[in-house]
């Protein structure tokens, strides 16, 4: 039996588990912690308590406050990395987010894929009348009420994401897109099966797990990696904090018996764990290539027109300015650009190709951003715009980041319309 089939099977008896490993040190437990998932991991002179949570009850965030309340630790870990605690514990701070580095840095898939599991977040506590997330809001809130260091052991959102989208090839890809943007806009209500997945891990889980349990590189990347990045980040920081000698750690059930096992087990010194496991998805480089490799066969065959004859190289330079400059102008317009930054995307798309360090959809997203500043309204509302599809073009924050996606699809599309017209000309001859 592989690890990826051991999770499962250990997730399907975890409550028996967890029954027979509570700590039976300070009397009974309350009735707030009867029948919570707790197991006691001793390692290198510290006690680590680990009490596994669901994100959508309110009996685990009473059993988080009921354990601090009975017994004194000396720090408290959570299942979050920092730009989740931030979203928890700051959600106004979105309100502040620098649209224009995020276009210039690259990060507007990111920050999407962020959006889209905040707002299917925002969905699941309307629905549920629970705060997705809350137990760990109440873990940080009491253990800095009690003076008590507070440890982010789990790894950077999307450092986890971009790993799992890179562990899987081109139509697995699709599919999990695709079924991730339809869950998360549509406009029923969360299932009882993702309600479920809940109860075993956080919203990324609920929103990646069906895919990773069929998957063995996307478990690894979502749940085994975390597993084992918490394990070194916990022995990282207990061995940095030499007076924290019992520690108590908040974490989705379902990462329970991998910590578990992880913090008994794992042998490597931490340093090397975590470097590792923080290093970010390396790029596929076919996509590059072949980019690159479209670019030279369109220049070039501009050369070898112009060679046959200026009214050829002519007839080719225009189908590849009109293809790009249409495509792009229509993609943004799709989007519900502004004229200014429809005819923005219209004289980029021709050039922007030729440079490696520059999308179209940049361009065009920054005009935008210029002509229409979203509001105050749109940031505090983004959460709920993006439950539906229509909440992304209703919203100017949303507006932009699809400006910057349809624009650069469409000069992309483009590209290889104007590839295929050369390829038929170079082989007519």
């Amino acid at each position: 039996m592989n690890e990826f089939d051991a999770e499962q099977q250990a997730t399907a008896r975890m409550p028996d588990l967890a029954a027979a490993n509570k700590p039976d040190d300070d009397g009974q437990a309350s009735t707030q912690l009867a029948g919570q998932p707790l197991i006691q991991v001793e390692r290198d002179g510290v006690r680590f308590t680990l009490l596994g949570t669901a994100h959508v009850s309110q009996a685990s965030v009473d059993a988080v406050r009921a354990i601090l309340a009975e017994r004194r630790f000396d720090a408290v870990a959570v299942e979050l990395c920092e730009s989740r605690r931030l979203a928890i514990a700051e959600p106004e701070r979105l309100q502040q987010m620098d649209l224009l580095a995020v276009l210039r840095e690259g990060k507007a898939g990111l920050v999407a894929a962020q959006l889209l599991l905040a707002s299917y977040q925002a969905r699941l506590a309307a629905q549920l009348g629970v705060e997705v997330g809350a137990e760990m809001k109440a873990a940080l809130s009491t253990g800095r009420e009690q003076g008590l260091p507070v440890w982010l052991v789990d790894r950077d959102v999307g450092i986890t994401v971009g790993r799992a989208y890179r562990s899987v090839g081109f139509w697995q890809r699709l599919t999990l897109l695709g079924g991730l943007l339809g869950s998360i806009l549509s406009r029923d209500e969360i299932d009882a099966e993702a309600i479920e997945n809940l109860k075993q891990g956080d919203v990324l889980d609920s929103a990646f797990r069906e895919f990773a349990l069929q998957s063995e590189p996307l478990y690894q990347a979502l749940i085994a990696e975390r597993d084992s990045y918490m394990a070194a980040r916990l022995r990282e920081l207990a061995a940095a904090t030499p007076q924290a000698r019992d520690v108590l750690v908040v974490i989705g059930a379902g990462h329970l018996q991998g910590l578990a096992k992880l913090l008994q087990e794992q042998q490597q010194a931490p340093a090397p764990v975590l470097a590792e496991l923080r290093q970010p998805p390396p790029p596929s480089r076919w996509p590059r290539w072949l980019g690159y490799a479209l670019i030279a066969l369109i220049v070039g065959g501009f050369g070898w027109a112009f060679a046959q004859s200026g009214e050829v190289g002519l007839e080719l330079l225009l189908v590849y300015v009109l293809a790009t400059g249409l495509l792009g102008a229509l993609g943004c317009a799709l989007a519900g650009g502004h004229p200014a930054s429809i005819g923005a995307a219209f004289l980029a798309s021709p050039i922007t190709p030729l440079h490696p360090a520059l999308a179209s959809g940049t361009v065009s997203a920054a005009v935008e951003l210029w002509m229409r500043k979203p509001t105050v309204r749109d940031f505090a509302s983004l959460r709920t715009d993006l439950d539906n599809w229509r909440g992304w073009w209703r919203n100017g924050v949303s507006r932009i980041l699809l400006n910057f996606f349809l624009t650069s699809l469409g000069t992309g599309i483009g590209v290889w319309l104007t590839g295929v017209r050369v390829f038929q000309a170079l082989i007519r001859t």
